[in-house]
């Protein structure tokens, strides 16, 4: 059995130039044209054959001569739109930043094909690489699936890592089975009324007021419509209406999300929010509209596969800890809603101040690149355990 863990370790540098690379030139969304570049360099390098099977969307295949069985690693590569502060020396050279860890784990994944291409051979079925744009903006997973990339050769089962900074120190790693991040649905509340000057008011209809007393009344969903042990959260991100001291405008707008784990509850909240903030503008004289923008389910982990792949991984590293359940969001939830995948989370902070500077998604994060070889080791020893176990 190859040691999966000494082998990440021999290629430990080259993970690192990787990454530093990556780092250094952030992407977003799904016009990710250097990193795809890059990415697809270093996969022919090893001797793979990599396809853009959608814009800024990679994969390519490993082993499948003894046919077998499928399995999906997965990583993303898109960055944020902001300024990075973290003080390094290879920090972002342009307006965006790699503060999710992104950039780690594409480096990760380009390790983990490199082990698995040496042992190609000895593979028991096919390893599909997934390199993903706009993570994001929950938009790529949904792109390269509709381009194809379950299919020719068919997916049977799939696997993320995401690394998490601070407290989860390097060896540390979540695992759990069932839903272990929140859906997601992002809305948007448009109040229709009828303008006019401030000093007579009752010849208005004032959008700002029905607004505003919808955005209390969506509060009661949380408080009387959900049994308090399910967990949801109702959120008014922005609130935007007219430009005047003394014009009631025509409009008020109001965009937010919706973010749960149980279909069910997910259902609800949404048919709710719907009617009370209709019903609720329409009690002030005001039309209302509501415009569901974009949503993802909840990443629910295949029991059966987590508890198989946690048998592997305890090989590896020997601190896993429970996935405390999140209401964060991942497109990778469209691939676990389509074949046996899991999500797991892998430690990149550590005692060292620097690694507490800031949680993801903050200008100032620090990642721990010791995780580059720990988590090339677990991607590349869950595919070749997996599919010599399932065949």
């Amino acid at each position: 059995m190859p040691n999966f863990l000494e082998h990440a370790n021999k290629i430990k540098s080259e993970l690192i130039a990787d990454r530093r690379f990556l780092h250094m030139i952030p992407e977003i969304g799904n016009d990710l044209p250097q990193t795809t570049s890059f990415v697809m360099q270093k996969l022919a390098e090893i001797g793979l054959e990599p396809k853009e099977i959608c814009k800024s969307g990679v994969t390519a295949t490993i082993g499948g001569k003894n046919k077998g069985k499928v399995f999906l690693l997965r990583a993303d590569m898109d960055a944020l739109p902001m300024k990075e502060d973290s003080g390094l020396e290879f920090s972002s050279t342009n307006s965006y930043a790699h503060t999710c860890g992104h950039d780690i784990h594409t480096a990760m994944l380009l390790g983990a094909a490199k082990i698995l291409k040496h042992y190609e051979d000895e593979l028991k079925g096919t390893v599909k690489l997934m390199f993903q744009p706009s993570e994001e903006n929950m938009e790529g997973a949904s792109a390269m699936v509709k381009a194809g990339i379950l299919e020719n050769p068919k997916v049977d089962a799939a696997m993320a890592l995401h690394v998490f900074p601070g407290d989860m120190h390097v060896g540390m790693m979540y695992w759990g089975a069932g839903p272990v991040l929140a859906s997601s649905d992002l809305f948007r509340i448009t109040v229709s009324g009828k303008g006019g000057h401030g000093a007579i008011p009752q010849n208005t209809v004032d959008p700002i007021n029905a607004a505003a007393h919808v955005h209390i009344a969506l509060q009661e969903i949380l408080a009387r419509e959900i049994n308090p042990q399910e967990p949801v959260v109702i959120t008014v991100g922005s609130f935007n209406s007219g430009n005047a001291f003394n014009i009631i405008p025509e409009a008020a707008v109001m965009t937010g999300s919706i973010r749960a784990f149980s279909k069910e509850v997910r259902e609800l909240a949404k048919k709710r929010l719907t009617e009370i903030a209709v019903h609720t503008a329409q009690a002030f004289r005001a039309e209302c509209r509501v415009e569901y923008i974009s949503g993802i389910a909840s990443t629910v982990n295949d029991e059966h596969l987590a508890i198989e792949l946690k048998e592997y991984i305890s090989e590896i590293s020997n601190q896993l800890i429970p996935f405390p359940k999140q209401m964060g969001s991942e497109d990778f939830a469209v691939i676990a809603d389509s074949v046996p995948s899991v999500f797991f989370g892998i430690g990149a902070g550590g005692n060292d101040p620097q690694y507490h500077s800031g949680s993801s998604h903050n200008p100032k994060v620090v990642f721990n690149e010791e995780v580059l070889s720990l988590g090339a080791a677990v991607l590349s020893c869950s595919a070749y355990r997996w599919l010599k176990n399932n065949q």
